[in-house]
């Protein structure tokens, strides 16, 4: 069987990457490439973050069901913003279309309001913009804006050691990343569209309860999105660190489909899909706190640790 990936799709993962540092260059920032945009004003930090829903779009439009997608992009945005320590405030969508339908419009919007809800924050307003030159046949995007706000003692990534501890916080799917992928595998292949179709989990709730009752064990947190967990969770190491997953999780039956129909290795999957883990804690090492306590209380998954190196240490398999 032909390996297909995430590159023979059209989607280049190392380019993506050499671009961001391009825009550093570009901006001379090496603030640009975190989960968000952090801005001191006075005696406080916003954090602003911009995002999509990717082409997860085609299976919206192939069931005809549009009123989820807005929980995803609000998602996207926010839980961005809380892997930073912080609390998102409000949000603001585009929505591009060839011509407005009323109906399905109304129900983007109302998947964005609930969202919102979910995330605690508010929709103040945003765009729709009709572009028949550019949406043809039905074609539409939409991009979600979210700004939050971060009280001092609760930035994060904080000093990560080696040794510290990594937990996972499940996720609900495949959530909004590989879409090009699965839609080339549903060519010949079935996959139940309603379950890719399943919202993006917004996790604002849950990390704020961690954040209050664990908050000096706390080193940070990595949302997994587009680079799965191999690109994500290096973002808030040092150069000099890596680490290695040894503690096997229970990994949703839609990538196990994935990786048997594409033919990928663990690596590439853990490369281009969440595989079930949707944020990443990194844990104190010598927190008192057992293991099991932190599963029964936040259902954190314990998967590996921090160690020193440059490549990561795969001992699952999925």
């Amino acid at each position: 069987m032909n390996k297909i990936d995430y590159k023979s799709v059209g989607v280049d993962i190392d380019k993506g990457n050499k671009f961001v540092k391009m825009i550093k260059e570009i901006c001379k920032s090496d603030n640009i490439g975190g989960f968000s945009g952090l801005f001191p004003y006075k005696d406080i930090t916003l954090a602003a973050t911009t995002d999509g829903v990717g082409t997860k779009i085609e299976i919206v439009k192939r069931l005809n069901k549009y009123d989820t997608i807005g929980i995803d992009l609000v998602a996207m945005s926010v839980n961005d913003l809380i892997v930073q320590g912080a609390k998102p405030l409000f949000f603001l969508d585009y929505i591009g279309v060839n011509e407005i339908e009323l109906d399905k419009c109304t129900d983007i919007i109302k998947g964005i309001n609930e969202g919102c809800r979910q995330a605690k924050c508010k929709l103040i307003g945003g765009e729709t913009a009709e572009m028949p030159g550019l949406y043809q046949n039905n074609n539409f995007d939409i991009t979600g804006f979210s700004v939050g706000v971060i009280e001092k003692d609760k930035m994060f990534p904080r000093k990560v050691n080696n040794g510290d501890l990594l937990f996972g916080l499940k996720s609900t799917g495949v959530h909004s990343n590989g879409f090009t992928l699965i839609r080339k595998l549903l060519e010949e292949n079935e996959y139940s569209l309603e379950e890719l179709l399943t919202p993006t989990k917004i996790y604002v709730e849950e990390i704020e309860k961690i954040i209050d009752d664990l908050n000096e064990n706390l080193k940070g947190f990595s949302h997994i999105t587009g680079g799965g967990i191999i690109d994500n969770l290096p973002r808030i190491l040092s150069d000099e660190q890596t680490f290695k997953l040894d503690n096997q999780w229970v990994v949703p039956e839609v990538f196990k489909w994935i990786k048997n129909k594409s033919n990928m290795d663990t690596d590439e999957m853990l490369r281009t899909f969440n595989c079930g883990i949707g944020i990443i804690i990194v844990v104190d090492k010598n927190i008192y706190l057992s293991k099991e306590y932190l599963y029964n209380n936040y259902e954190m998954f314990y998967i590996g640790e921090v160690i020193e190196g440059k490549e990561p240490e795969i001992n699952i398999v999925i």
